[in-house]
Order: C-alpha cells, then sequence, then structure tokens
C-alpha cells in the first residue's frame, strides 16, 4: 500500500490505441517463470531479437540485471522476493502502457506474487502472459550455468530455490504457455511465444 497521502493519478492526452496505431503492437508483459537454469533469459533475449529485427518495440527485465539496481537493497528471503516481484511488477506495468512489449524474465517462485503481478495488469487493461519455462532438476543440475547448484549442494548456498521444502518453487497451475526447454530447441520456443502474441493481439498486423 502507498505511504504517502493525498495522491491523485494525473493522465495525458495520448491513449493506448494512439500508440498501438502508432507501434503496430499492444504494450504487455510476458512474464517468463522457472528455476535458475530452466532458460528464462535465453529465451527472452532470442525473443527480444526476433521482435526487435520484425521492427517491434521491446525490451527485457531480468533477474540478475534489476538487482544491480532498483533492487539492490533486497537480499532472498521470502519477503525480499515478494517485493523484488512487486517492484518488478510496477515497472513491467509502465512499460507495457507505453506500448512496449516488457519481456520478464525472474525466478519469481512464489504463485501468490505472480498472481498478484497478472491482478495488477488485468485491473489496468494490459496483457499478462505467464510463460513457465519447465526443465527437469536433473538437466538442470547439469547445466548449471552459474554454478548455483553446485554451491548449493556444497552447503555454500542455503536458500536456493527448488531444492528443498523451505525454500520452494510453486509451478504455474494455468500458465499461458508451458515450454519444455529439454524437449524444445530456442528456436522452436520462440516460434510458439510469437504465435501467443499475434493470437493475444499484442503484435498486430
Amino acid at each position: 500500500m502507498p505511504k504517502a497521502d493525498h495522491l491523485t493519478w494525473h493522465e495525458g492526452h495520448i491513449s493506448r490505441d494512439d500508440r498501438a496505431a502508432l507501434l503496430g503492437q499492444r504494450g504487455a508483459a510476458v512474464w517468463f517463470t522457472g528455476m535458475s537454469g530452466s532458460g528464462k533469459s535465453t529465451l527472452a533475449v532470442a525473443l527480444e531479437h526476433h521482435l526487435h529485427h520484425a521492427g517491434r518495440l521491446c525490451y527485457r527485465l531480468d533477474g540478475d540485471n534489476i538487482r544491480h539496481g532498483l533492487c539492490a537493497n533486497l537480499g532472498f528471503s521470502a519477503e525480499d522476493r515478494d517485493e523484488n516481484i512487486r517492484r518488478i511488477g510496477e515497472v513491467a506495468k509502465l512499460f507495457a502502457d507505453t506500448g512496449c512489449i516488457t519481456l520478464c524474465s525472474f525466478v519469481s517462485p512464489y504463485r501468490a506474487a505472480r498472481a498478484a503481478v497478472r491482478k495488477l495488469h488485468e485491473d489496468a487493461g494490459l496483457a499478462f502472459i505467464e510463460v513457465f519455462v519447465d526443465c527437469p532438476i536433473e538437466v538442470l543440475e547439469q547445466r548449471d550455468p552459474k554454478g548455483l547448484y553446485k554451491k548449493a549442494r556444497a552447503g555454500e548456498i542455503t536458500n536456493m530455490t527448488g531444492l528443498s521444502e523451505a525454500h520452494p518453487f510453486e509451478k504455474p497451475q494455468q500458465p499461458d504457455l508451458h515450454l519444455r526447454t529439454d524437449e524444445n530447441t530456442v528456436e522452436q520456443s520462440v516460434v510458439k511465444l510469437v504465435a501467443l502474441l499475434r493470437e493475444r493481439g499484442v503484435v498486430l498486423g
């Protein structure tokens, strides 16, 4: 809840339809959720590349990148994870309101936090597309691009998402798109993502 009183939202004269007509697209948040190493950032980068070269305005918000600045003061407690996602949700909503296709790649392990971000967008009349980037734990540990699973198994990281009941990854129950990165190539996944963006009326024409 806002701590400041006497706030009034100041509307401008440019509507979302105006921006859509200018850009040939509608703003949206494409929310990639999944465990570390599942391929969230890889898919977001590939989709951004595809959309940009197709003449679409898009921007990536990535978990590690955001923690360098906006969320630099947050740790990895349950409360801090929720606050991290809340802040990102607000930023993604602003980007989407400009007409930008905003690609958000965050572990975002808790269903309630993801649902709150969805509601934030839907209440504002903005598209929110949850993409579950899924991969078996044994494959994740084989990939381990940041060495996090190895450190967690060695006891150097005690709050690794998905490796204990104390730090679960709550899988989406009804994602807008479920991608298995151990079964699909990056290119195949991008084709599915673009098709969904067209189906949802985000990419026009």
